[in-house]
């Protein structure tokens, strides 16, 4: 089961996001759905326009880094929100992430807009797994 929290008292200028899920899979959403939710509510996002993004890497902590990094690329070059992910993971040599991501253009009209994520931060960024689920720990600079 996928999941998130803000952890309020780690970060005052910035958001810090817990995020767990049973799979490698449910942790990705959940991680990015929270990022989402800093910057709009993400019920109100259509999934109108899907994305294919595919991402490899050898360690799943830089991975999951360049997840989120190039979902806040896209929302800030092509001015899209997303609010349904699809994610696999493989492992093999790398970790390999294929993803169906869906959204829409940002309408500021019909969007309830919170506010913008600049960048994801290596400042307190962790993956591990506890006691057979997976966590992750990172700052949203804000």
């Amino acid at each position: 089961m996928e999941e998130f929290e803000f952890l309020d008292d780690i970060a005052t200028a910035d958001v810090a996001i817990e995020s767990r899920g049973d799979t490698l899979e449910e942790l990705f959403g959940a991680s990015a759905t929270a990022t989402f939710e800093v910057m709009v509510n993400t019920k109100g996002v259509k999934p109108r326009i899907k994305k294919v993004l595919c991402l490899e890497s050898q360690e799943i902590d830089t991975l999951l880094f360049d997840w989120l990094s190039e979902l806040i690329y896209l929302k800030d070059v092509e001015y899209m929100v997303f609010s349904d992910f699809h994610i696999q993971i493989q492992k093999d040599a790398n970790y390999l992430l294929q993803a169906q991501i869906f959204g829409e253009e940002i309408c500021p009209t019909r969007h309830e807009l919170r506010c913008d994520v600049k960048a994801v931060t290596y400042h307190l960024f962790d993956v591990s797994k506890k006691k057979g689920k997976w966590v992750s720990r990172f700052v949203l600079d804000i």
